[in-house]
């Protein structure tokens, strides 16, 4: 894998490109919250469309800028999208499952996370489950649905974001090598 860039990565930064992004076009905003992150679709209380991230925290706000970059407009309209959501504490068929959902996403966040220069790490989130995920075979799998976005496209709001990111960073063009194993 290609070094990352030292770079800063201030919050404030991914809210201010993610808003001049998506606010117009999508009346879409990037908000930080508290414990949980959600997704809240506009409302009679709120104009926009929010993103909501957890505490403050870059991954946090990556993360669910993706499930955002890969939910469809009916989802969007629906709080967290209509996802379902095992909590922590998962079994191996529930953490089997879990995995298939969220390869799409965590691969659209390791492509933003690589936009500015962020180091990614995949998230098995079951912390206090019954079995120890493999996060080596997850990382696999994440990384191979990172190249096929690559090779055949990445998503269309993800990739205007990949963009923005990149240009205030500073960032080369992605490339499959961006995303080689590391040793």
């Amino acid at each position: 894998m290609t070094a990352l860039v030292t770079l800063e990565h201030d919050i404030r930064d991914i809210i201010a490109v993610f808003n001049t992004t998506f606010l117009t076009s999508h009346n879409t905003e990037l908000v930080r919250g508290e414990d949980e992150p959600i997704y809240l679709p506009a409302d009679e209380n709120n104009p926009h469309h929010r993103v909501i991230f957890a505490r403050g925290y870059f991954a946090s706000a990556l993360h669910e800028i993706a499930h955002w970059c890969i939910a469809g407009p009916q989802r969007r309209l629906l709080e967290d999208y209509g996802y379902w959501y095992e909590p922590d504490g998962r079994t191996a068929e529930q953490q089997a499952a879990f995995e298939v959902v969220e390869v799409k996403p965590q691969a659209v966040e390791w492509l933003l996370a690589a936009s500015c220069g962020f180091r990614f790490q995949v998230s098995c989130d079951n912390l206090s489950g019954s079995i120890e995920p493999d996060r080596v075979g997850f990382t696999n799998k994440v990384r191979k649905q990172v190249l096929l976005y690559l090779e055949h496209g990445i998503p269309d709001r993800a990739k205007v974001l990949s963009e923005a990111l990149r240009q205030h960073y500073g960032i080369p063009a992605l490339t499959p090598a961006t995303f080689e194993q590391r040793g």
